[in-house]
């Protein structure tokens, strides 16, 4: 399902400085470019976790951030799901319960659809230290596919995994997309994973955008 992404804002980190005025209507959007060109801090902005100097943030109708308009809705109301680099299990709760941690704040989806659609279910008593890099990514979407959010944000989603195991998320992110029906944006500088899930990309480069189109259609050289 296609949502309009406003993204208007200035970010200002230090001596970094993130602009960037695009508005977007599409089901998979790619963040691409260098590293430290500025994908993970316009993740982190839309999910609330940084917040811009000024500017605008919407998805659809639904306004998260407005400078003009005195508005910044704290990350739990924005119904935004994010998948850092990392993951970020508990590693004191199994996975069953790192999955339904994200139930708090949403739940509509049935926990034994997530289970299928990602395969995990074999997992769902295990500890998080005996998951493999592969099996944590899965649990990780899981988490965050519980709080049935509006937009998915996902920051790197092949770079913690072994080579020989990284396109085998692909096709569970493409079933996120295509049978849920959920939007995603998604930071990457993997061109061919990017022509894999994305419609359209976003390339940024020293935090200013410097191209916008189809993903074959733009030079994604790492």
């Amino acid at each position: 399902m296609a949502l309009a992404i406003t993204l208007d804002f200035t970010l200002r980190q230090g001596g970094f400085l993130l602009e960037i005025r695009e508005r977007i209507e599409t089901d998979a959007l790619a963040l691409v470019g260098p590293s430290g060109a500025g994908k993970t801090s316009v993740l982190e902005t839309v999910a609330g976790l940084r917040r811009p100097e000024s500017g605008e943030i919407r998805l659809g109708d639904r306004v998260l951030f407005s400078s003009a308009r005195g508005i910044d809705l704290p990350p739990r109301e924005r119904a935004v799901g994010y998948v850092p680099q990392d993951a970020l299990l508990f590693p004191h709760m199994d996975v069953r319960r790192n999955i339904l941690y994200g139930a708090r704040h949403g739940g509509a989806l049935p926990l034994d659809r997530v289970l299928a659609m990602l395969e995990i279910a074999p997992l769902i008593d295990r500890r998080i230290a005996r998951l493999s890099g592969g099996e944590r990514q899965r649990v990780a979407l899981a988490r965050a596919l519980m709080a049935s959010p509006s937009l998915l944000l996902l920051d790197e989603p092949l770079s913690a995994l072994d080579p020989s195991l990284r396109w085998r998320i692909v096709p569970y992110l493409q079933r996120i997309r295509d049978e849920l029906r959920m939007p995603m944006i998604c930071a990457s500088h993997d061109p061919a994973f990017v022509r894999a899930v994305a419609s359209v990309a976003l390339q940024l480069d020293h935090g200013r955008v410097v191209g916008f189109g189809a993903p074959a259609l733009l030079d994604m050289a790492p």
